[in-house]
C-alpha cells in the first residue's frame, strides 16, 4: 500500500512538515493543510484519500467536528481516521468513529505503524468485499 494518498491537517506548521516527511518518506502520498476549514473543503471533495490524519485542535474546525462530518459522507464513511492530539479526546474521538486515536507528544512514535495497520486493514477489506 505504499501509493496511499493521506489527507493531514495540522496547524503547527513545523509539525506539519516534519510529520508530513515523515509520511512521505514511507512512500505515501501526503495532501496536508493547516486549517480546519481548508479541511472541510478537501473532506469534502471529490479527492480520494485512502486514510485521514486530523490534528483535534485547529482554527475553523476541530478534528472531531471534521471526523463527524467525514462519516456523514457516504464516499468517507469507512475511509480510515485517526485523531491526534495533545487533549484528553480519545473517548469522542472514538464515539465520533474514529480507527485510532494518539497523543500527543507520547504516541507520535506509533503513528507510522497506526498509519500501516490501519492501511493494511482497509485494503484487505476492500479486497474482501
Amino acid at each position: 500500500m505504499s501509493q496511499a494518498t493521506i489527507l493531514y491537517v495540522e496547524d503547527d506548521e513545523l509539525v506539519r512538515l516534519t510529520v508530513q516527511g515523515t509520511l512521505e518518506a514511507e512512500g505515501w502520498r501526503v495532501a496536508s493543510c493547516g486549517d480546519g476549514l481548508a479541511a472541510l473543503a478537501l473532506v469534502e471533495s471529490s479527492e480520494h484519500y485512502d486514510l485521514m490524519l486530523f490534528d483535534n485542535e485547529l482554527p475553523g474546525a476541530t478534528g472531531l467536528e471534521l471526523l463527524r462530518h467525514a462519516r456523514m459522507l457516504p464516499y468517507r464513511q469507512h475511509t480510515p481516521v485517526v485523531i491526534i492530539s495533545a487533549t484528553d479526546c480519545e473517548r469522542d474521538a472514538r464515539r465520533a468513529g474514529a480507527d485510532a486515536f494518539l497523543t500527543k507528544p507520547d504516541d507520535i512514535n506509533r503513528l507510522v505503524s497506526t498509519i500501516a495497520r490501519l492501511l493494511h486493514a482497509s485494503a484487505d477489506s476492500q479486497t474482501n468485499s
